[in-house]
């Protein structure tokens, strides 16, 4: 079976999952996030059992020289928390808190054809692809200074 198929077998059955925890449901999740209201602990039980499934298997993973298809595991360019990190895990705790949408179950509810779900879509790519023109254009150009280029 070839990467892509896996990978879309694992994001189908990522998507089952978050809708058999109720997780597609932007009030189950504001209720998570309401300690002082009526709280809703339904998040928690689909974060733990995340957790009990990803801690052995990321343990049994760790132990393999490489990965079951691809050639090397990839290597992670930075892990220092910066001010872009956690501004960026600010920005996407507010829209989460607000929405009750992370991008996983905002896309999985595209099926529910919810007209706010699709608004919350179309606003999130709209936000990735402003975020990487902004990027893009902060970037230095590799343009040499001074004198015509050619090819």
């Amino acid at each position: 079976m070839s990467a892509l198929w896996t990978a879309g077998v694992a994001g189908l059955l990522f998507a089952l999952g978050l809708g058999l925890g109720g997780m597609t449901d932007p009030a189950r999740v504001q209720g998570f996030l309401d300690f002082t209201g009526a709280w809703d602990p339904t998040l928690a039980f689909v974060m733990g059992g995340a957790l009990a499934v990803h801690a052995p298997l990321s343990w049994l993973i760790r132990r393999r020289s490489a990965p079951v298809l691809a050639p090397a595991f990839p290597s992670l360019s930075s892990s220092q928390v910066d001010r872009r990190l956690l501004a960026g895990a600010a920005l996407f705790g507010v829209g989460w808190g607000l929405a009750g949408y992370c991008p996983g179950p905002a896309l999985a509810s595209l099926a529910s054809g919810t007209g706010l779900v699709l608004l919350f879509v179309v606003s999130m790519f709209g936000g990735m692809w402003l975020f990487g023109w902004w990027e893009r254009s902060r970037a230095p150009t590799s343009q040499p200074q001074g004198g015509l280029s050619h090819p």
